[in-house]
């Protein structure tokens, strides 16, 4: 029975060229010298990137840059999911989470619109990725098609398709 896998992936070593190219431009900029602004990965999770700098606006200007150099690095943009900014008087910091995998709300969300379509396959949540099944591949490739469209809030990839 033909199958394939939907799955959300980054690669890690893709994040931290887009993190280093970041920094690159924040040292040529002419409105960033002599700043302390600095982009950084969080030592517990390397899809969270830290962004330092003096004030709140520049802290915009840094999240641009980041958004574009992700882009250039052949990511979604969808994936990222900034927090809140946390300021003091020295400071103002900011975390910016790279989203990856498929989570159970996003899972059982794709599964459903599925079955709405009236589709002839079968889908099931396994672990951080979706296994979709059916008896045809003009069904499968449908059902890609389907997805391609869906609003999943994170990047989709699809592989390990099998006859």
């Amino acid at each position: 029975m033909p199958s394939f896998d939907v799955v959300s992936e980054l690669d890690g070593h893709e994040v931290t060229n887009a993190i280093d190219q970041a920094n690159r431009e924040l040292a040529q900029r002419f409105d960033f010298k002599g700043t302390p602004c600095i982009y950084t990965r969080d030592p517990k999770d390397e899809f969270t990137v830290l962004m330092k700098a003096e004030v709140e606006f520049q802290l915009g200007q840094m999240l641009d840059i980041l958004k574009t150099r992700i882009a250039k690095r052949g990511m979604d943009a969808s994936c990222i999911d900034v927090k809140d900014v946390e300021k003091n008087l020295a400071e103002a910091r900011q975390k910016v989470v790279l989203k990856h995998g498929i989570d159970q709300d996003t899972g059982k969300q794709l599964i459903k619109s599925i079955k709405e379509s009236g589709m002839k396959v079968q889908a099931q949540i396994q672990g951080d990725k979706l296994r979709i099944t059916g008896k045809k591949r003009d069904d499968l490739q449908d059902a890609i098609a389907l997805l391609r469209k869906a609003e999943a809030g994170v990047p989709l990839q699809f592989e390990n398709f099998r006859e």
